[in-house]
């Protein structure tokens, strides 16, 4: 059995690598994806001795649902549970995999129709504090719409114009990552792991903001309070800049484009709660109206710039490499829990922490340094849904996951997605956020899980 207590290393060394991706110069979605396949390799070869040895609860589900394999050969019987369980795991991980494809491809049709520049003009203060708060609320907000990833690449933009001090603006970068991640984190689609939650039944769209949304909040205004008297109190910055126009984009079109973009990100959840809708059918529905608008707006037009506008454009755009990582995290943690492997983790984890609310902050701890995609896919194959109990939909283990594994990204800069691309796009050293940040951050971390456990 060699190679199976082989998977769970390859499977850190993994994520260690993932972690410090701008150390090894390997981009993570090629880790992602070799360390996926390797896993699937060690486990196909060595299938037919895991079945004989040390069956789990999956291989005897599989043949409870096909008891026709039963009288076959094992080899043919262990080929067979490894092409129903990837099959099967395929399916799963695409239905996220649509979801990102959809709402990145909104998300660039908005940008490139100049629609979050109408954002960007409706702020006015040069005030250095006012500012910051109005900027982490706009993060906070748009997050739960378009997601921590996106937002901060949106509001990242934004304080480039507003503040040109480089000093300054690194303390607006590092609020605008702990702000997105606490917006995200009461959100269905606010981050890949609280999507990862909802679609796999372990906690429902109105419970996760009812339940989250004040811890949230309280998440961000501990550490936006502290940061900001750490800002001179009469501070100012430039004014900012007129957003340079799409020339071409009419502006009734960019305002339709925003709000309907806006609009259809945001009936995701609504349909999926009245209608039963799966979200990646709904996000793809909103991307369907955009590229009907467009097509119609520009089908005659011969300008280059203007058809660069269109949807399947947008979709030359998407950062595929991202669609490949998410791939290959989530492959990877189903031949781990196909396995077995993750079971034994949850027994430890029980018998370590005798509360389960207590192995959710722990764990939210270990997304600041571990990835949380991964390690909430991980969680879930854990601990299925069970239909009551501690582990059961809408539990209180489940709805606090969603709040630690999102704000403890915060806890270090390399901690979520979010956060390493703010580091990539304005140079933020790890050391400068360690000092300055991640104290704060636990503090606020904290403050949030207690208002949590009061308000249960």
């Amino acid at each position: 059995m060699f190679f199976y207590y082989l998977m769970p290393v390859i499977f850190l060394l993994g994520i260690l690598a993932i972690a410090f991706e701008d150390v090894i110069k390997i981009n993570k979605a090629a880790t992602a994806v070799g360390m996926s396949i390797l896993l699937w390799v060690l486990f196909i070869i060595n299938a037919e001795q895991f079945i004989i040895i040390n069956p789990p609860a999956h291989v005897r589900e599989f043949l409870a649902m096909f008891p026709e394999l039963s009288n076959i050969p094992t080899s043919e019987l262990a080929f067979a549970f490894v092409e129903h369980k990837l099959i099967h795991g395929l399916g799963d991980v695409a239905t996220t995999l649509f979801f990102v494809l959809g709402s990145m491809a909104i998300i660039d049709i908005i940008d490139s129709h100049g629609g979050f520049g109408i954002i960007s003009q409706s702020i006015s203060t040069n005030r250095q504090r006012k500012l910051l708060w109005i900027l982490s609320f706009v993060t906070f907000f748009m997050s739960v719409l378009l997601g921590n990833l996106a937002t901060v690449i949106v509001l990242i933009a934004i304080a480039r114009k507003l503040i040109p001090e480089r000093n300054i603006r690194l303390m607006f970068s590092c609020m605008i990552i702990v702000a997105a991640n606490a917006g995200g984190s009461f959100s269905p689609i606010g981050d890949v792991t609280t999507l990862l939650l909802w679609t796999g039944g372990n906690i429902s769209a109105m419970h996760q903001i009812t339940s989250l949304a004040l811890p949230s909040l309280v998440m961000l205004l501990v550490p936006l309070t502290i940061t900001t008297f750490l800002l001179p109190k009469d501070g100012t910055v430039e004014p900012l800049a007129a957003a340079s126009e799409q020339s071409k984009v009419n502006p009734k079109i960019r305002k339709t484009v925003l709000w309907v973009g806006l609009g259809s990100l945001a009936m995701v959840p609504v349909l999926q709660t009245l209608i039963s809708l799966p979200p990646f059918m709904g996000v793809l529905l909103g991307l369907i109206v955009l590229w009907v608008i467009t097509d119609r707006r520009y089908a005659d037009s011969e300008d280059e710039e203007i058809q660069s506008l269109r949807v399947h454009r947008s979709l030359a755009r998407v950062d595929i490499s991202t669609v490949f990582f998410f791939l290959g995290i989530l492959l990877s943690v189903q031949a781990l829990i196909v396995t077995g492997q993750l079971g034994i983790l949850a027994n430890f984890l029980s018998s370590t922490f005798a509360n389960e609310n207590i192995i959710a902050v722990v764990l939210g701890i270990m997304s600041s340094f571990l990835d949380n995609v991964a390690l909430v896919s991980a969680t879930m194959g854990m601990y299925p849904v069970e239909a009551a109990g501690a582990f059961a939909a809408d539990s209180s283990f489940w709805t606090l996951l969603a709040y630690c594994a999102v704000t403890g990204g915060s806890i270090l800069i390399i901690g979520s997605a979010a956060g390493v691309t703010v580091m990539g796009m304005e140079k933020i050293s790890f050391g400068y956020y360690l000092k300055r940040f991640t104290p704060i951050v636990l503090l606020g971390y904290f403050a949030g899980v207690l208002l949590y456990m009061l308000m249960m």
